[in-house]
């Protein structure tokens, strides 16, 4: 017997090659959301609905302790999906049918598990595909509270173990999965008028016009703090914190760089928007699509604008109006000697995020 140590070289994750139709991942660890968590992101993101930040606030709209911002129960759903579905991948490239359900408090444990919908091998780039697939992350499970908060459907592009081997395409139906936003009941009686200066005065229903673009006041600047925040939802995609890996092959990945977890532009766009938008939303019934256009690095900064699309009633609540719009985040990037009309002189603007979403918001009439 040898005298020298078996050398074991793990590959965590999953390779273009590993999927398979239907198969089903029960994603590992799971994630109690705590207080810590809950304040470290929900201010790191600049979230502003007073659901979210003002106890008072959320128990007298019927909820019994603040809520978790949507962009949170995305960040920890998400995450918990990434060892094994994108931990080898080159970038995330859509969000499909986001669907939130049931609210989300301090102490709610949620788990989540992925079905695999599609392989799409690259025609262009022998060495990647396409991985499509459909979540689902639930809280509490096995108590009398145990309920869906969430679903969607995603594709990441996902390298390949062997660049020579053959991989098949496939593609099959997502499952029907029962996912409708809670809400409180309206409460005649409340005196919700008492509370209305806790939020912007000028997001309610009755303000968000169709045919408006609100261009955002505030910019979030991004550093490598982003790779704590990485390591605190339990994300280990290795493009997002290991910089000895991109340095020895740096044209393999994007900007030979850090990529800042997507998760990131996603949720800091959701807060910068916030004061203008969802301030006075219930909560968002649906993400319908979304993509990052552009990688976000340390340094960057984050803007964003807001479409206003359409507005509708609430098919089932006079106090509630359903507002569709389209968030775009940007960045700007030096550009020597170059003027563009809507960049500062040396600057160009690149978007970096989209985002199609529907809210709950609540009508002036009713709640102001």
């Amino acid at each position: 017997m040898s005298d020298s140590p078996r050398v074991i070289r793990k590959k965590t994750g999953n390779f273009l090659e590993d999927f398979r139709p239907g198969q089903i991942f029960r994603h590992k660890g799971g994630k109690t959301v705590t207080e810590g968590l809950f304040s470290t992101f929900t201010d790191f993101s600049m979230a502003t609905n007073p659901l979210c930040k003002n106890a008072r606030y959320a128990r007298a709209y019927g909820y019994p302790g603040l809520v978790c911002p949507p962009g949170l129960v995305m960040l920890v759903s998400f995450s918990q999906t990434v060892e094994d579905i994108s931990e080898n991948a080159r970038a995330n490239l859509e969000y499909i049918d986001m669907r939130f359900g049931a609210p989300v408090y301090v102490g709610d444990t949620i788990e989540v598990e992925t079905k695999v919908l599609g392989v799409r091998p690259s025609s262009s780039r022998p060495n990647l595909g396409i991985v499509s697939v459909q979540s689902t992350a639930r809280k509490n499970l096995g108590s009398s509270e145990e309920a869906v908060v969430m679903t969607w459907q995603r594709k990441v592009q996902v390298y390949k173990n062997d660049e020579n081997l053959k991989v098949d395409g496939f593609e099959i139906a997502p499952d029907e999965v029962s996912c409708d936003l809670w809400l409180p009941e309206y409460d005649a009686k409340a005196d919700y008028a008492d509370l209305s200066h806790l939020s912007s005065p000028d997001s309610y229903f009755e303000d968000l016009e169709p045919n408006s673009l609100i261009e955002h006041s505030r910019g979030r600047t991004v550093t490598d703090e982003h790779i704590a925040l990485t390591g605190i939802l339990d994300n280990t995609s290795q493009v997002h914190c290991n910089q000895f890996m991109i340095d020895l092959d740096p044209e393999r990945y994007v900007g030979g760089q850090l990529i800042v977890f997507g998760g990131i532009p996603f949720v800091l766009c959701l807060g910068i928007s916030g004061p203008d938008v969802s301030d006075n939303a219930l909560g968002e019934t649906v993400y319908t699509t979304g993509r990052h256009t552009a990688p976000l690095q340390a340094g960057d900064t984050v803007f964003a604008a807001t479409e206003i699309l359409d507005k509708t009633p609430h098919p089932e609540r006079d106090d509630l109006g359903l507002v569709k719009t389209r968030l775009l985040g940007h960045k700007f990037v030096p550009d020597d000697g170059a003027t563009h009309d809507d960049a500062p002189a040396g600057w160009k603007k690149v978007r970096i995020f989209e985002l199609e979403r529907t809210l709950a918001v609540k009508r002036r009439s009713h709640y102001a």
